[in-house]
């Protein structure tokens, strides 16, 4: 243990020490807890937007154009004639990257300083229930949830096999999503991976509560609620897709 006034008989026998536990950080923890927020935020809109844009699957083709193909037309024209081609599209994209980045090195940096600061003890006797299973599992959690973005994006973006279809052809969101999703063992993997979110965002979401100074009570119950209904909705929307797909519901 660390103590301001030692004594040295205690010191030299090494049952104490006055030098710091762990030397000081680069980044103070408070610094990286409020980016882990923010980011985190930051994906959980995006998760709720591309989940409403993406039910555009189950709408009717305007002269022939499904909706869903259209809405990827319309996201990458977004700002034109002011920008060129995707530019806002890439915009987004950057930004998304760089949240991504920040959100796994905090990830990673404050579980590290965690164990170091707890060194040979862990907690016990954690209240048992859904919060703590998500609590438990949040860098699982978070690494399964990074291996399927990636998937996702060589899936419905790049279109590299295996992950995509053998009928991937780009601008063809609907034709795509079809393809992709009427594989069982595709549509099933992100059915789970959906699952997975469902506990990462809404203990994230809590967190980021917290991590803002977000303290008032009344506030607290509403954003509780929010922190649960939000993924609720984005998991129940992305899950009916390929299910619905699967099953043949949708062609």
């Amino acid at each position: 243990m660390t103590v301001k006034n030692a004594d040295r008989d205690a010191i030299v026998h090494g049952k104490i020490t006055e030098k710091p536990l762990r030397q000081r950080p680069s980044f103070p923890t408070w610094a990286i807890k409020l980016t882990m927020a923010v980011t985190g935020l930051i994906f959980g809109l995006y998760v709720l937007v591309h989940m409403v844009g993406n039910l555009k699957l189950y709408m009717p083709a305007h002269d022939g154009v499904p909706a869903l193909d259209e809405y990827g037309t319309f996201l990458r024209s977004l700002g034109t004639p002011i920008f060129p081609g995707e530019t806002v599209l890439w915009i987004f994209r950057i930004v998304l990257l760089v949240s991504l980045v920040l959100h796994v090195y905090g990830a990673f940096a404050l579980t590290a300083r965690g164990r170091q600061s707890r060194g040979k003890f862990r907690r016990t006797n954690l209240v048992g229930g859904l919060g703590a299973l998500s609590a438990r599992t949040m860098l699982i959690s978070g690494l399964i949830l990074l291996l399927f973005i990636i998937f996702h994006i060589l899936d419905m973006t790049l279109g590299v096999a295996p992950a995509a279809s053998e009928a991937f052809e780009h601008g063809a969101v609907h034709a795509n999503m079809i393809a992709s999703f009427s594989r069982w063992p595709v549509a099933i993997f992100y059915i789970l991976a959906n699952l997975v979110l469902f506990l990462h965002l809404s203990h994230g979401i809590w967190l980021a509560v917290s991590d803002l100074g977000i303290t008032g009570r009344r506030w607290r119950q509403i954003l509780l609620v929010v922190a649960y209904l939000v993924p609720a909705i984005v998991v129940i929307g992305n899950i009916v897709m390929p299910l619905s797909v699967a099953v043949g519901w949708v062609s």
